[in-house]
């Protein structure tokens, strides 16, 4: 360690070597979390159990209210052999979306630890993260295996840019991990609501309840980590993240919540459907500002949406009132 990187250790962030204490011991009660409570994807899941088999006629599949999809009264209207069909396409293609996801934050996650001093416990945390999230990217691809149906996946554009998102867990780990907050807080936000409403196929319901839990802790970290390296950066590469923190959140919650191209063909979404599901009504305008009162609440934290950088929310359709406190209900967030 230089003695720049000593000094920048010892001072630490918003609030000194008091602050930078506080942050290591909540590393270490997140790593011990991780330790007392994970999951295996071939151990905790009951593959085959009779319950779980996929059959084409399984009314469990029919998506509910609680999903974009499932709300649109074009989607209630189809007969039901087409509403399962749709369901099915559907939970496979968000779990093959959040394995690809679940690669690109095991992937930048690493490239940030290479770089990682001794002694640091992000490193032990951000380790228990990253064996989590392998387990979480083969219980999905189970699950799509399964399902046995060939799903898009993840837009063509995403899969190309993949390189320079994951280089940035190494150049710009800041961005990196707004990233990851990009990806997590909608998926995350989706499952409870349809966990809320009754949950669905038993096997789509045990897997969304084990991603849950531990989700729990790794949005919990990325926001610990931003909290406490955000305040580090330079005048210029804050200014530069509070450009980009929008920007990301908004672009990396289309890739998770959005069907591509593809998968909307293959569902047979006509493209005025998903104008309107996707965010051209009032409904799922709101719906986009909801799942996004928390990352508000953290930027206002962080001194990351001013004057100029609120418009930029706004463009990007994810503007309103931050949360008072983390997972507040949306009832009133605008």
């Amino acid at each position: 360690m230089t003695a720049v990187q000593a000094e920048r250790s010892a001072k630490g962030a918003h609030g000194g070597a008091q602050g930078r204490q506080s942050y290591y011991d909540t590393l270490r009660t997140l790593s011990q979390a991780s330790v007392d409570q994970h999951f295996d994807a071939f151990k905790d899941i009951d593959w085959d159990n009779p319950d779980y088999a996929f059959r084409m006629d399984d009314e469990r599949f029919i998506l509910t209210d609680a999903d974009e999809i499932g709300r649109h009264p074009w989607y209630k209207t189809l007969p039901k052999e087409r509403q399962i069909a749709i369901g099915c396409y559907r939970y496979a293609q968000v779990a093959k979306v959040g394995r690809q996801f679940e690669q690109v934050l095991i992937a930048g996650v690493m490239q940030r630890l290479i770089w990682m001093e001794d002694r640091n416990p992000e490193f032990r945390y951000a380790t228990h993260e990253v064996t989590e999230e392998t387990h979480h990217t083969q219980m999905f691809q189970e699950a799509v295996n399964r399902l046995g149906i060939d799903v898009a996946g993840a837009p063509t554009l995403f899969k190309l840019i993949v390189p320079l998102i994951t280089s940035a867990g190494a150049w710009f780990p800041e961005a990196f991990f707004v990233g990851i907050l990009a990806g997590e807080e909608p998926i995350d936000h989706l499952q409870k609501s349809i966990m809320r409403a009754g949950g669905s196929h038993p096997m789509i319901d045990r897997i969304m309840q084990i991603h849950i839990a531990e989700e729990a802790r790794h949005i919990g970290f990325a926001h610990q980590y931003l909290e406490h390296h955000v305040p580090e950066l330079d005048p210029v590469r804050k200014q530069i993240l509070a450009v980009l923190y929008p920007i990301i959140m908004r672009g990396l919650c289309d890739v998770i919540m959005v069907p591509s191209k593809q998968a909307r063909r293959d569902m047979g979404i006509p493209d005025e459907v998903a104008e309107e599901i996707w965010w051209g009504s009032a409904d799922s305008t709101k719906l986009l500002r909801d799942m996004f009162s928390d990352v508000r609440m953290l930027a206002d934290e962080l001194g990351l949406r001013n004057r100029v950088t609120k418009r930029i929310w706004k463009l990007m359709g994810i503007d309103g009132r931050p949360a008072r406190f983390r997972g507040q209900p949306a009832t009133a967030t605008h």
